[in-house]
């Protein structure tokens, strides 16, 4: 029902608050109708979307205000927090991405005392820390994303990010002086890859256009570049753009990165998007002197392949063509030939995935949706073999692919702590680490917690995995509060792994934590996937209210201790799944959410995901994507749970404006007694790499839904 002029005082009656003591800051509702091929909708809340309009600035920080002045009332909300850091002290100092060059290891580490990453390097395993990178010198609120090593080892180049933005400064490092040299290669998004030329005189990049979020023209024609170190900027070779290279089909979102192959013998140009199949051409790296480099088709989306590497003159490669599954094959590089590839791993009833190289060994995972098992091919004989890890969710990455085979192996499980492993792929020598490992002593969770896997019938029939983590001394009663969270796009797969600081935190509150391995996701390979998207996406929210029901038929949990969370493109999904079932939940936590998909193309990052949810100037698109639309499917007068929806002002993946909306929406329409509040974080973006900030906001967010499920620790007070 539309919000009341006049509002009563605050009143606690029964530890709860009544709807009339929310008064939320005044949001007008300014129709605008659109019409989507026949199909009118009425949008109240567009004004919301001009984000450097001083009004709408105004009404973010008046709801960020409002949300503060409740939660940091909570009792328990500050326990939460601290509770959070001691978990995260108990491991030790923990380590982030380790690179090798020669004897040297350069690493990035988060000392257990310290709330960011600094990055360090040490000569030898057990050699000393030597500090290189202290962002929070450079600027406040930066933070490392990525790093590389020069291939003679006397520079790094180093992204930095600041205020969990992502889009970052690029700059290089003379490692002798541990100085900063005068290059400084900006606007850089934090997950494209840059690479030093062979003779580390060089380095290829992938350049933004702009770094405001706001802008039509962010996250769009981006350009690769090369750039020789010492040289002014402006002066860089464009390697690939679409503007440069309009023989290549680059669309204005898709963004080019260069690399090269191990023996840099080939330059690889990628073409990146939201797609998890590969579009690419390849050169010979000679071409790279060259004024225009004369690019050939190497790999086309009609291939379905998720992964390749070369190695030597083979291109492993990973599809999912004719093969759900995926299977295993290669082809010579000299001469790509998918249709005739050798099949080294045919499709069998577990799915292939995760596949990565080290000099002379191609790995890759045999997955059942939970447990993985490593596995190790031979580039040159083709001999396959499986490396004895612990049954669990298991990973690998290498630390030097051009030098040699040294590999940093992890097991996983939902309420353990992983466990490292050093591993050579040339010996076979496998062993615990000891060095660059956490260095800390977790309790046994597992003597407290257990976790248990079950699949769930779905709304047709289809069975939905469901990782459930509980305490051993709860009540199949239906008395226990339940978390549950889903994903369920692009093919992401939630594969067990360690809980972590902050539902460590919510578990020892006698939550249960439950995961719902929706379609969309990849546990059960590439048709999971597509029958989670576009036409299909709503298996995606209906596979996520069948696991919530069955945690509530079990007796689990029950309506009214039941949280629903989703984040990301996971917004669609507990977007849509509590305004399906708002009956369902008894709280919400929608964490920088996709909540108004009809709007989303019209972001600078909705082009990227036309591959996902479809297009706008698609009519049978618009259909599934208006299904898909949140805010549009929220009802004046219905009765929805108690909803907390965060944001970061500086998101530039979800734009602030979307989940503002569907806050501004839910508070005038709601009409039940339970809270809407929207949470603005403006010194965080889509996540952020700051403990401080990431536990901050989960603190917030975990003692409103305890409060809200009548945890009597997590009350506000008289």
């Amino acid at each position: 029902m539309t919000r009341k002029i006049a509002f009563s005082l605050l009143v606690l009656i029964t530890s709860q608050v009544t709807q009339a003591q929310y008064k939320y800051p005044a949001t007008p509702e300014r129709p605008v109708v659109d019409d989507y091929f026949g199909t009118k909708i009425t949008d109240s809340y567009r004004w919301l979307e001009d984000m450097n309009s001083p009004e709408v600035q105004k009404w973010f920080k008046d709801e960020s205000d409002y949300t503060n002045s409740i939660v940091k009332k909570i009792s328990g909300r500050d326990d939460l927090f601290k509770r959070m850091k001691e978990i995260q002290g108990l491991g030790g100092d923990q380590y982030g991405l380790i690179r090798k060059v020669g004897d040297v290891y350069y690493y990035t580490k988060n000392k257990k005392d310290e709330n960011i990453d600094k990055l360090y390097l040490r000569k030898g395993k057990n050699g000393a820390d030597v500090l290189l990178i202290d962002p929070s010198t450079i600027k406040k609120g930066a933070t490392i994303t990525s790093f590389i090593i020069s291939p003679d080892n006397k520079k790094l180049a180093v992204t930095i990010s600041q205020d969990g933005a992502e889009v970052c400064d690029l700059q290089i490092m003379d490692l002798e002086s541990k100085k900063f040299l005068s290059d400084i290669l900006t606007p850089v998004w934090s997950e494209f890859p840059f690479e030093f030329t062979p003779d580390s005189k060089a380095i290829t990049y992938t350049q933004m256009v702009t770094r405001d979020n706001t802008s039509d023209d962010f996250l769009k024609n981006m350009k690769s570049f090369l750039h020789v170190i010492g040289t002014d900027s402006k002066t860089d070779k464009i390697l690939a753009s679409k503007n440069n290279n309009p023989e290549l089909g680059i669309l204005s979102e898709q963004f080019p990165y260069v690399t090269f192959s191990n023996d840099y013998a080939y330059i690889l140009l990628n073409i990146g998007s939201t797609k998890n199949e590969e579009f690419s051409f390849y050169a010979p790296f000679s071409e790279l002197g060259k004024s225009k480099i004369n690019w050939k088709p190497l790999i086309k989306y009609e291939d379905e392949i998720t992964g390749s590497h070369i190695i030597g003159d083979k291109l492993f490669f990973l599809t999912h063509k004719n093969a759900p599954n995926y299977k295993l094959a290669y082809t010579s590089i000299k001469k790509p030939d998918f249709d005739n590839a050798t099949v080294l791993v045919p499709e069998n009833d577990k799915v292939i995935r995760r596949l990565r190289k080290s000099k002379n060994f191609i790995y890759y995972n045999l997955s059942d949706g939970i447990n993985q098992e490593i596995f190790q091919v031979n580039a040159k004989t083709l001999e396959t073999k499986s490396i004895p890890l612990p049954v669990g969710s298991n990973g690998c990455y290498p630390l030097s692919p051009r030098e040699n085979d040294d590999m940093l192996l992890f097991n996983n499980g939902w309420v353990t702590p992983s466990t490292d492993y050093d591993y050579n792929g040339l010996t076979g020598k496998l062993e615990k680490s000891t060095e660059l490992t956490s260095n800390g002593a977790f309790p046994d969770f597992g003597k407290d917690y257990v976790a248990k896997e079950v699949e769930v019938p779905s709304h047709d029939g289809v069975m939905v995995p469901l990782s459930i983590i509980y305490p051993k001394n709860i009540k199949m009663d239906g008395s226990t509060s339940c978390f549950i969270t889903g994903y369920g796009a692009y093919g992401i797969s939630q594969y067990p792994y360690f809980v972590g600081p902050s539902l460590m935190t919510l578990l020892e509150q006698h939550t249960i934590v439950a995961f719902a391995h929706t379609r969309g996701g990849g546990e059960k390979g590439n048709k999971w996937h597509v029958d989670g998207m576009k036409a299909k996406k709503p298996n995606t929210w209906k596979d996520f209210n069948a696991c919530s029901e069955y945690l509530i038929k079990e007796k689990y949990t029950s309506k009214e201790k039941l949280i629903g969370n989703g984040v990301s493109m996971g917004g669609v999904l507990i977007g849509r799944a509590i305004t399906e079932r708002p009956d369902l939940y008894k709280v919400a936590l929608v964490e920088v959410g996709c909540t108004n998909t009809i709007r989303m193309e019209t972001t600078p990052n909705g082009p990227n995901q036309i591959p996902e949810v479809g297009s706008l100037k698609n009519e049978e698109d618009v259909k599934h994507i208006l299904e898909m639309d949140s805010q549009s499917k929220v009802k004046k007068g219905e009765k929805y749970p108690a909803v907390f929806i965060r944001t970061g002002i500086n998101d530039p993946r979800v734009v602030p404006w979307e989940p503002g909306k569907f806050a501004a929406i839910l508070q005038n329409y709601n009409s039940s007694e339970n809270p809407i509040l929207l949470h603005v974080n403006y010194v965080n973006g889509h996540h952020s790499s700051d403990l401080d900030v990431t536990f901050g906001d989960e603190a917030d967010m975990f003692a409103f839904a305890l409060w809200q499920v009548g945890n009597t620790k997590f009350q506000i007070a008289k």
